[in-house]
């Protein structure tokens, strides 16, 4: 998968669309990617003993491919390809600016 942890994404497709955030995790096997801010869901949490019950808000994840990376330079969506630098290292680049990420 090519979006790390603290990539800076705009959802592209879904009730969120147009959205920015941060990645916060990074599901590798579901192909999945769990933003800040973005589609937030409300987990009720029975009472027990020690606390009451009460409504926890949190960020459900969503697929990869409704995501895009955020070009660093252009501020604008796009994607994310790699290149050999000079001394043999593996980067990351935005296709639109070619800036190393």
């Amino acid at each position: 998968m090519k979006i790390k942890v603290n990539d800076l994404v705009v959802v592209i497709s879904g009730k969120d669309r147009n959205k920015t955030g941060k990645v916060l995790k990074v599901l590798e096997k579901s192909n999945r990617v769990v933003v800040e801010g973005v589609n937030t869901a409300v987990r009720h949490m029975k009472k027990t003993r020690t606390q009451k019950g009460q409504k926890v808000d949190f960020n459900a994840p969503l697929s990869a491919s409704n995501v895009m990376f955020l070009d660093p330079k252009t501020k604008k969506p796009t994607r994310v390809g790699y290149q050999i630098s000079k001394d043999g290292k593996k980067e990351r680049i935005a296709k639109k600016s070619k800036t190393v990420i």
